[in-house]
């Protein structure tokens, strides 16, 4: 009687789909960026910004993943305990 959760595994294309729009928007962006009628100083902050930003939310996925799974190892280990403990109960045990 095992609860543990199966690990999802994405496919081949929901990857390449993920790799791909990024791409698409970081292109479309750099591109934005070094289009846009502004000075050279203003489309460097934007671009530094941009890269800024982008940065923070790999940070941020990572840091939301990592606690996600710790979350989960700490459930699994709680469960093998709880288990271990309804195994060794004899409830005909006198006391």
């Amino acid at each position: 009687m095992s609860d543990t959760p199966v690990k999802q595994q994405n496919t081949a294309a929901y990857y390449m789909q993920a790799v791909i729009s990024f791409g698409v928007a970081g292109t479309a962006v750099a591109i934005g960026v070094y289009q846009l009628e502004a000075s050279a100083w203003v489309r460097a902050f934007l671009a530094i910004s941009v890269l800024y930003l982008t940065t923070s939310a790999f940070t941020l996925a990572k840091v939301i993943r990592d606690r996600q799974e710790a979350g989960q190892i700490h459930s699994r280990v709680d469960q093998a305990r709880l288990e271990k403990l309804l195994a060794e109960h004899d409830p005909f045990q006198k006391l």
